[in-house]
């Protein structure tokens, strides 16, 4: 008899005192066990120390010796963290200088395309869940920040004809496109940026935002598509 057909078998006993003990058990579960707050200080810290070597251990000597293998050239100092992305298609990947990297992230590359590339600047953030759908070139230049969740979507992979895309047809040709994101570039949360577009040099993009056509540099677009709220000052440059 497993554990969840027991409890069901106690909970519905006709005879009150299986029901009963049912009810005493359901309580002593809730109430746990009590531990003395140094208790709970001492096993908290010594949790985290045995993760923090444990996460160390696995980035160092594992997940980012197999994510650089993947690549085509990668500069000093990656910091990868929480696994490893996962890559897929004839991608070539290149990684600048100082770029910290969330293990959740998608890299895709057409297959159609001949040699679809991802270029990665220096001191480049790439947030949790982030998809990297390249068609034929995607650009982070340096200083890029990207938050989580954001769809750079260079192809869809599938016919725009349902008799096509019912078929396992791929995207046309004139659906895919570069995108470039320009250095200094912040990306919001859930921001979702299309084939054929370039977003300029320090432009904020707001959360949940879809970009469909060219930003210019030094401003705040939000929505859907994105739109121009504000221009921001150009800093320059030391």
């Amino acid at each position: 008899m497993s554990v969840a057909t027991l409890k069901t078998w106690l909970q519905n006993h006709p005879n009150p005192r299986f029901r009963q003990m049912f009810q005493t058990l359901k309580q002593a579960r809730a109430r746990g066990l009590p531990t003395p707050k140094l208790y709970n200080l001492i096993v908290l810290n010594l949790f985290q120390l045995i993760s923090m070597l444990w996460s160390t251990s696995m980035r160092l000597l594992l997940h980012t010796p197999v994510f650089k293998g993947r690549l085509t050239t990668y500069g000093k100092n990656l910091y990868l963290y929480g696994g490893i992305p996962f890559v897929s298609g004839p991608l070539s990947i290149t990684v600048g200088d100082d770029c910290r990297i969330s293990g959740q992230t998608t890299f895709s590359g057409r297959a159609q395309t001949h040699s679809p590339s991802l270029e990665i600047g220096n001191n480049v953030d790439i947030g949790w869940q982030n998809t990297f759908a390249v068609g034929k070139r995607i650009v982070l230049e340096d200083n890029v920040r990207l938050a989580g969740g954001i769809f750079l979507f260079g192809y869809s992979g599938h016919a725009i004809d349902a008799e096509a895309r019912a078929l396992g047809a791929g995207d046309d040709e004139h659906d895919i496109g570069d995108i470039i994101i320009k250095r200094d570039v912040w990306l919001g949360t859930n921001v979702t940026v299309c084939p054929n577009v370039t977003i300029g040099q320090g432009t904020i993009v707001g959360t949940g935002s879809v970009v469909t056509h060219d930003l210019p540099e030094f401003v705040v677009a939000v929505g859907n598509p994105a739109r121009i709220v504000r221009h921001l000052k150009e800093q320059p440059h030391a």
